[in-house]
């Protein structure tokens, strides 16, 4: 399935029925009095967060949503049906926005919630409701509300804890293959992965967490390069960034310092925000280098890089070194979650400040 984080719609609640000037006809009974019903609401429009999507593909191509009219009322007391609710299917995570102000409305976070979008208008009232002491025969009635009218923008940001982030073929897609459930495509060319993939880390008994592995990123991709880096949106929500380097690149005349320094320009260029979460270095294929080169690739690398976050050693493709970053991981997230929570809700033993990220294995 094509993946779009991003869409247009038009959606219109149902307009109200109007009500109905109706009076009592039996045989025998010259004056029945007034009977007619009011009109029926129009139809509501939900938004449901839905865990079992993660596109907005579904609205690329349908762009126009409505909900169903009242019916109108009839005699003999008959009140109109209200109109049929519309609810749209939209992945965790989608923001909805005036499509002409872009004012945010709404964020669905939670799996399974329902949001009204779009009110539906009330029916009118009937003749019925006009009847009084003075006033025994009333031949007035009012038409139906209409319904809420609203161009929207819907963009979706990916739920997850942790980011990688890199540039193409910097092993990212086998990484998160060997620590979590997910299979996105892996092959020896560069922008395999076209769209983010979502996979869940299990660290233990209840114990586990979300990574989300995106499209390689390279220099120049603030200026359209490459796949550009409008989807580092999907960044925004993370607690932490896994910034893996290729530390073994087939063409020994590319710098593996050089791509690094290139991505966190980009990462700055695009949000300082986003620049400014926590990001740890994740030197990956050191199983294509002997003992002594890797030691020195290490070495080296760090400095000429000068990175001062921590670092971490792996082979995505063995798994080796993959143990003890997520067991880093996960303690970092649980810590960072709790200090996110307010303070009354804080477990005293991370009340101290900030969350504290392991030490640098060098």
């Amino acid at each position: 399935m094509k993946f779009v984080d991003e869409a247009y719609i038009d959606i219109a609640a149902g307009d109200g029925g109007s009500g109905c000037v109706s009076f009592r006809h039996e045989k025998y009974k010259e004056f029945g009095g007034p009977n007619g019903g009011d009109g029926g609401r129009g139809g509501h429009v939900y938004a449901l967060a839905d865990p079992n999507l993660n596109t907005l593909v579904d609205y690329r191509f349908s762009r126009r949503h409505e909900a169903r009219n009242g019916e109108h009322g009839k005699g003999s007391d008959m009140f109109g049906a209200k109109g049929d609710d519309v609810v749209l299917k939209m992945p965790v995570g989608t923001i909805l926005s005036d499509a002409e102000t872009g004012e945010v409305l709404l964020e669905l976070l939670t799996p399974g919630e329902q949001v009204l979008i779009a009110k539906g208008g009330d029916g009118g009232f009937g003749n019925l409701r006009f009847k009084s002491s003075t006033n025994r025969a009333p031949r007035t009635k009012t038409p139906g509300w209409p319904g809420e009218r609203k161009s929207l923008k819907l963009e979706l940001k990916v739920l997850a804890d942790v980011g990688l982030l890199g540039m193409p073929n910097a092993g990212k897609s086998t990484l998160i293959t060997a620590v979590s459930n997910a299979r996105p495509r892996i092959a020896d060319y560069p922008f395999t992965t076209l769209h983010p993939n979502l996979g869940v880390v299990r660290v233990g008994p209840e114990q586990s967490f979300v990574i989300a592995d995106l499209p390689g990123l390279i220099e120049g991709a603030s200026e359209g390069a490459g796949l550009g880096h409008l989807f580092l949106r999907h960044l925004q929500r993370t607690r932490l960034l896994l910034h893996v380097v290729d530390l073994a690149p087939f063409d020994e005349g590319v710098d593996p310092v050089a791509q690094a320094k290139a991505i966190v320009a980009e990462l700055k260029k695009y949000d300082v925000d986003l620049y400014n979460k926590p990001r740890w270095l994740v030197l990956n294929k050191l199983d294509m280098l002997d003992g002594e080169q890797r030691a020195q690739a290490v070495k080296d690398f760090l400095k000429r890089s000068r990175w001062k976050m921590p670092v971490f050693e792996i082979s995505a493709l063995t798994r080796e070194g993959c143990e003890p970053l997520i067991r880093a991981i996960y303690p970092f997230i649980e810590q960072v979650r709790l200090a996110a929570q307010p303070a009354a809700e804080v477990d005293p033993r991370f009340a101290a400040g900030e969350p504290q990220a392991p030490q640098a294995e060098a």
